[in-house]
């Protein structure tokens, strides 16, 4: 069981650790972080709706929390201006 504090956890490694629990519980603190995250990231996309292009870092938590956005024309947009705009490998970039 991981027992950093929110402080010490970057969204990438609470993703990991998120992706990676075998019980399928996820620390409150790794589910802080990622909250957090993508709260942080859904503000900036409604703040440039038609404009806003995420992060491959970005991404991939907004692919992790995908379910919850799946019939938002908005959300469907900015993953397609992430794909329209991405360069380099999709290599840990779920699609």
């Amino acid at each position: 069981m991981y027992t950093a504090t929110t402080s010490q956890l970057t969204p990438a490694k609470a993703l990991e650790i998120a992706r990676n629990s075998e019980d399928g519980l996820v620390p409150p603190s790794v589910t802080a972080v990622l909250e957090r995250a993508i709260g942080e990231l859904w503000q900036r996309i409604q703040a440039q709706p038609t404009t806003y292009v995420m992060s491959k870092e970005e991404f991939v938590v907004f692919n992790y929390y995908r379910s919850r956005f799946a019939n938002i024309p908005t959300a469907q947009q900015a993953v397609a201006r992430f794909w329209n705009n991405f360069q380099g490998s999709s290599h840990g970039v779920d699609s």
